[in-house]
């Protein structure tokens, strides 16, 4: 999906119309979430841009898109421009390292919290 999209609209307020964007843009990322997947991929993975236009647009990360809508509704933007693209997404392990060290923030998250 590459679109941009309107902030403005004659007769729909501006909150239902962020509303209803973001609807779109949940349900297209569902709907390419279904398709069948290829041989040894291990799920649908997203490239995805946000910008004011489609020169201006830079990489986000799928679970910041709202947040991006929403920032660009507090603006007071006319419009945006958004895509998202599916890519194949390839599962892997975490090295040793990072598993010891989240180990660790978890083993000392705890003791905060029984304090």
């Amino acid at each position: 999906m590459k679109k941009t999209f309107k902030m403005t609209h004659p007769k729909i307020k501006v909150p239902r119309l962020v509303e209803a964007i973001k609807y779109e843009v949940k349900k297209y990322i569902k709907r390419e979430r279904r398709k069948t997947l290829p041989p040894e991929v291990d799920f649908w993975d997203f490239d995805c841009r946000f910008g004011a236009d489609e020169a201006s647009s830079e990489v986000i990360h799928v679970s910041a898109i709202n947040k991006f809508i929403s920032q660009a509704e507090e603006n007071q933007l006319e419009s945006f421009y958004l895509e998202i693209l599916a890519k194949p997404g390839y599962r892997r392990k975490k090295p040793k390292e990072e598993l010891q060290i989240n180990a660790e923030d978890q083993v000392i998250e705890g003791k905060e919290n029984n304090e």
